[in-house]
């Protein structure tokens, strides 16, 4: 009985053992056009929050990056977009553990959108074939500090004007506007993610014909700086 058991409990262990490899392999393999071109946007979407889920319990999956940029020497077809802020504690390819040749990333202080990274997003999805773009903020955003103190200096004091639709929409936060109140800074966070991923179709005819067709799913989300969780708002 003693010898059955063991030999059960040793046959379920190479089982979950296989499959992790297995998994893995998955999560390895790198792009083709043919395998960007199989995955829909919500399965795009549904592989970022399962590398999302690897990162937040420590489980990440290394992956020879050597032999992936062999792969990927000829050609890229990622599966996903992400414009995020140059804050150095939100990596998107770490926070959602992909590696070389999954995502397109672009970033910016504050994630918003002018009309060149209008252009690299458009480049991305109609023309590189991405199925999903994410806009990603986080928590206590300095561009959004910034802005919430009417901060002057140098180029800074025109890129913190983007942020004017925000602050504007976030009215219902008690107490001072400023970056003291940190409630309110996390509320316009939360504002200009979800009000720049809405104005990708509204700028971009591009975008829009992409997402009308189905070929492109837009999100927004906001990456928790103190617990590194990330919650897809829309």
């Amino acid at each position: 009985m003693l010898t059955r058991r063991l030999f059960c409990g040793c046959l379920a262990a190479s089982t979950a053992f296989v499959a992790t490899e297995a998994s893995a392999q998955a999560v390895c393999e790198v792009f083709t056009p043919a395998r960007q071109k199989g995955i829909s946007p919500d399965e795009a979407l549904t592989r970022l929050q399962e590398g999302h889920a690897r990162f937040m319990e420590g489980k990440t999956i290394n992956c020879d990056l050597r032999q992936q940029v062999k792969a990927t020497s000829s050609g890229q077809a990622p599966f996903a977009t992400v414009l995020g802020c140059i804050d150095s504690r939100v990596p998107p390819e770490m926070v959602f553990d992909q590696h070389i040749g999954d995502m397109f990333t672009a970033r910016v202080a504050g994630n918003f959108i002018d009309d060149d990274i209008l252009g690299s997003l458009e480049f991305a999805t109609k023309v590189a074939g991405s199925k999903l773009l994410v806009v990603l903020g986080h928590t206590q955003c300095g561009a959004i500090k910034g802005a919430l103190d009417n901060v002057k200096l140098g180029h800074l004091t025109g890129m913190l004007t983007r942020f004017e639709p925000a602050l504007k929409a976030v009215t219902n936060i008690p107490g001072e506007r400023s970056s003291h109140n940190h409630e309110l800074v996390d509320a316009v966070c939360e504002a200009n993610a979800m009000l720049t991923a809405a104005s990708l179709t509204v700028r971009s005819p591009v975008l829009k014909a992409l997402v009308d067709a189905r070929e492109l799913r837009i999100a927004s989300a906001i990456h928790n700086l103190e617990t590194g969780m990330v919650r897809f708002l829309a």
